[in-house]
């Protein structure tokens, strides 16, 4: 391992490299991710950082939290964008690691183009998002193909904390089987009644995973209908993924996760026969 790392891309003073750390377990890191750690002066984390990928970085190396969470006291993204400005020009070699990618409603573009204005070399290193990673936890397949051809991915709520009201919900509740949201959580009910206005079944499933690809993560299976009053019961917060889709009613037969640690039964395939070698 030690020395397919050093064969890896070395991180040069004065640069800052923007890298997706997953949605939480440390084995979804990339080698370039750990590469990153290994060599990082300044690491500039978010709140969705697992801890336990932390502790892979350099010893010595400063550590500084820059976390942004909804309806929480959060550094501006301006403030961030330009102390990467300030670190990389003062000769560290900086490592911005943030929750899942960096490009998938992680505000990485935003961070990368103050750097280019600024003149300062950077790297982009994707993550695994947790629209992807977090439901692969639940045991959730963002795709099946007896189910859909198509997935949307869109967030829940826009800088000033309000559901963006730029989404065409209607185009989305016809055209997407299966949509998959960040930061929703907080507004399920107004985003569940605008997809149930646009033609959506009030009983079609429902899944929020939340604390994803961690050992507190939670899910909570639900309706359209049900999602709000069900999600205020269960007490969840999060961060969280919400799904809306068949694919969730794959879950008793795909959660690997609690069939190997809690011995869950997985149950048969709800869509199509069980295939079993004729051996």
């Amino acid at each position: 391992m030690d020395a397919l790392l050093s064969s890896l891309p070395a991180m040069e003073k004065g640069t800052v490299w923007l890298v997706g750390a997953g949605p939480g377990d440390p084995g979804l890191l990339t080698l370039h991710a750990v590469n990153a750690l290994r060599q990082a002066d300044v690491i500039v984390h978010d709140a969705l950082v697992n801890g336990e990928c932390l502790a892979l970085a350099r010893p010595g190396s400063l550590i500084e939290y820059a976390g942004k969470r909804g309806g929480k006291p959060s550094a501006k993204q301006r403030d961030i964008s330009l102390r990467l400005v300030e670190l990389a020009r003062a000769g560290a070699r900086v490592l911005r690691l943030k929750g899942g990618d960096p490009f998938v409603f992680g505000r990485g573009g935003e961070e990368a183009l103050t750097l280019a204005e600024n003149g300062i070399p950077f790297r982009i290193v994707p993550g695994i998002t947790a629209g992807i990673g977090g439901l692969a936890y639940a045991g959730i397949p963002a795709t099946h193909r007896e189910v859909n051809h198509a997935v949307t991915f869109l967030t829940g709520h826009d800088s000033s904390g309000a559901v963006p009201d730029r989404i065409d919900w209607d185009g989305i509740a016809r055209g997407s089987p299966v949509i998959v949201m960040y930061m929703a959580m907080k507004h399920i009910g107004r985003i569940a009644a605008e997809l149930m206005a646009a033609g959506r079944a009030g009983d079609e499933p429902v899944a929020f995973v939340c604390n994803a690809a961690t050992a507190e993560q939670r899910v909570l299976e639900t309706t359209l209908a049900r999602a709000e009053a069900d999600v205020a019961a269960s007490g969840m917060e999060p961060p969280a993924v919400v799904v809306v889709g068949e694919v969730v009613r794959l879950r008793p037969s795909l959660d690997w996760l609690g069939a190997l640690t809690e011995g869950r039964r997985l149950a048969p395939d709800p869509f199509h026969p069980v295939l079993k070698d004729p051996a």
